[in-house]
C-alpha cells in the first residue's frame, strides 16, 4: 500500500475473492477448448500448466496455441495474461516468470538450448524458482551466487549437502526437470498456505471469519486437487500498525 503513490486517478478498491475464483474459472475453461483434462494442471489460482504437443496438428505449432489462448482470454474476459513456453514444466514457469512477464507481446520461450544464456546469469538465486531466502544464503556462503555456479558446482558436493534436494538443485540449474504434469516439482513440497494482505484494518469480527474462511477455502481446495490429507494446520494474524502491530501463530 506504502509504494501505490496518491493520485486521483488512482482507485483502491477491496479484493473481491469470488470474483477472483470465478475468473479463474473462466480461463481454466478456455484452456479446456485446446487440451485434454490431463494435458491441463492449475497449479494455482492465477497460473496453469497446459501440454499443447498432442493438438499441434489441430491449432498449429506452441506459438500459435499461446497466442490464440491469450487473445481469446483477452477478447472474452478482458484479461491480459503472460505465457512461458517450456520443454517441461521447470523451465515453462521459469520462462514465463523471467522472461514472458517482461516481455511486450507476453510470450516466451526457454528451450535446453537457451539455458546457459537464459538461466545460468540469473542473480540472486531466489530467483530461481524453489529456492527461498534461507538456501539462497547457505548457497551464498558456498561460493554459489548464480544460477550457473550452480549448474557447475560439483554435484556430489550438492548431494552430500542437501540430499535429495541437492540433485534436484543441480539438475534444475540445467534446466532439467522430469516431473509429470501436476506432479510437485520441487521434492518435498508437503504443504499448502497462503497468505493475504488487507487493504484496510479489518474490526468486525464477521468481516474478519469471511477473510479467514476465504483463505481457508483456497488452501482446502488446493490440497483436495492435490489428493493430500493434513497433518498440521498453522494460522497466523497480524495485528494493524495502529494497535503497535505484532501477531500471533
Amino acid at each position: 500500500m506504502f509504494e501505490i503513490p496518491k493520485h486521483k486517478e488512482i482507485h483502491i478498491v477491496n479484493a473481491e475473492m469470488k470474483y477472483y475464483l470465478d475468473m479463474s474459472m473462466e480461463v481454466t475453461k478456455i484452456l479446456h477448448r485446446y487440451a485434454a483434462r490431463e494435458d491441463i494442471h492449475v497449479y494455482s489460482i492465477d497460473e496453469a500448466f497446459i501440454r499443447v504437443n498432442p493438438v499441434e496438428r489441430i491449432f498449429g505449432d506452441k506459438w500459435s496455441i499461446a497466442r490464440r489462448i491469450k487473445k481469446e482470454i483477452f477478447e472474452e474476459l478482458g484479461l491480459t495474461v503472460a505465457i512461458g513456453i517450456g520443454e517441461n514444466m521447470l523451465l515453462s514457469k521459469l520462462c514465463l516468470d523471467l522472461d514472458a512477464k517482461k516481455t511486450t507481446e507476453g510470450i516466451a520461450e526457454w528451450t535446453y538450448e537457451s539455458v546457459p544464456q537464459k538461466l545460468w546469469p540469473v542473480t540472486p538465486l531466489s530467483e530461481m524458482w524453489g529456492i527461498g531466502s534461507r538456501l539462497q544464503n547457505t548457497l551464498n556462503r558456498m561460493g554459489i551466487v548464480k544460477v550457473g555456479d550452480l549448474a557447475h558446482y560439483p554435484l556430489e558436493l550438492l548431494e552430500k549437502k542437501f540430499g535429495i534436494m541437492g540433485n534436484q538443485l543441480y539438475y534444475h540449474a540445467h534446466g532439467i526437470d522430469h516431473s509429470d504434469l501436476g506432479a510437485p516439482i520441487i521434492l518435498g513440497q508437503i504443504s499448502f498456505g497462503k497468505s493475504q494482505i488487507l487493504l484496510r484494518d479489518y474490526t468486525d469480527k464477521e468481516e474478519v471469519k469471511h477473510v479467514i474462511l476465504e483463505i481457508c477455502e483456497e488452501v482446502a481446495r488446493r490440497t483436495r486437487s492435490a489428493h493430500k490429507a493434513g497433518r498440521t494446520i498453522s494460522l497466523g494474524i497480524g495485528y494493524s500498525k495502529d494497535s503497535f502491530g505484532g501477531g500471533f501463530h
